[in-house]
């Protein structure tokens, strides 16, 4: 293995030691054309801690037919969702809008911020070796995931402890738990959706939450997602006074033949009209940032859906994106697991 040495940013060389901060998260595509996609895909789909299957039985498959057929399909739907002003997906305009803006309520701390994707770029190894540059031996690993996960939060870690091992001299590290019934991601929460309400010209007979779909098998093999997700739509319920039919639960994103966490957000959509509910809204507590499982899976395919089967509204509710909301969530879990390392008055003002 082959050593790096960084050597610190221009001005920063006497400064004294630092404390960082890397958000990380999923990713996303360069462009929605096929190489774009597909080379984000290939990424993506190669990763052990999503695909758990024998590389000797998943590789052909997915250098055969997924990566043949997939990437077009996918293309369409990120054009779809896509902003084209900054000629980026919203996951990494938001991204980067985060770790702007917490970078803003840090700088007195003399505390930067970073961001990196799991899959795609800019890259977790490129956020961290800018922080350790600026002088940072102290970092704490800030995965955008509520609810914990093998493949979300874990691997997002495991890239980042990956460059950790070509380091010579490495920083200090910390990781961001997971804060699925965090007192404040559920009031962030709750405040979003109530605002969101009120802009609407008809009021919901029910509110779907969506979260990502993760295979069965995973869960049985000791993933803590499915009660992750429980605990955060428990909580969210208790906070507005909803109960199990106003604010049921369900997952969405399946991929492959394999059985995966249920009831599917799409049949279950599909099936309300029926039952005489026809108009609804739907969150995604999930996720942190709007971006094609939320903009077109739900937003675009859902709607469109649930409208052929006789619904008359569906009503996206946006995830936190750069909100006040959410960077004041950002602060307040960033600032918990800083204390000890930032000075004492620092780490108290989270409350």
């Amino acid at each position: 293995m082959t050593f790096i040495t960084i050597k610190r940013a221009a001005g920063h060389e006497d400064a004294p030691p630092r404390t960082g901060v890397l958000l990380s998260n999923l990713g996303t595509p360069d462009g929605t054309g096929y190489g774009p996609v597909r080379r984000y895909l290939a990424e993506f789909l190669s990763d052990r801690r999503i695909i758990e299957a024998s590389p000797l039985i998943w590789k052909p498959i997915l250098y055969g037919p997924v990566l043949t057929f997939r990437p077009r399909k996918s293309g369409e739907a990120y054009h779809r969702i896509w902003h084209h002003d900054r000629d980026e997906s919203p996951l990494r305009t938001y991204t980067r809008d985060q770790a702007e803006m917490l970078a803003k309520r840090l700088e007195a701390d003399n505390v930067p911020v970073a961001w990196g994707m799991r899959y795609g770029q800019p890259s977790i190894s490129q956020a961290l070796h800018e922080l350790v540059a600026q002088g940072c031996d102290r970092i704490l690993l800030a995965p955008l995931y509520p609810q914990y996960s093998a493949t979300t939060t874990a691997t997002a870690n495991d890239q980042a402890f990956r460059a950790l091992m070509r380091l010579r001299n490495q920083p200090a590290i910390r990781t961001l738990p997971a804060f699925a019934d965090h007192p404040a991601y559920i009031a962030a929460l709750g405040r979003s959706i109530t605002a969101r309400l009120e802009t609407l010209d008809f009021k919901p007979q029910m509110i779907v939450a969506s979260f990502h779909g993760l295979p069965r098998v995973y869960v049985e093999k000791g993933d803590s997602y499915a009660d992750e997700c429980a605990r955060t739509i428990i909580a969210l319920r208790h906070a507005m006074g909803y109960d199990e039919r106003m604010m049921p639960l369900t997952f969405q994103s399946r991929f492959g033949p394999a059985k995966w966490l249920e009831p599917y957000t799409a049949p279950f959509i599909e099936s309300l009209p029926a039952q005489g509910i026809e108009r609804i809204a739907v969150i995604t507590p999930g996720f942190i940032s709007d971006c094609i499982e939320t903009l077109d899976e739900i937003g675009n395919e859902a709607a469109e859906d649930f409208i052929k089967a006789g619904g008359k509204e569906l009503a996206l509710i946006p995830c936190l994106n750069n909100s006040p909301d959410a960077i004041d969530l950002l602060e307040t879990l960033v600032r918990e697991e800083l204390a000890g390392w930032l000075p004492r008055k620092a780490a108290a003002s989270a409350s």
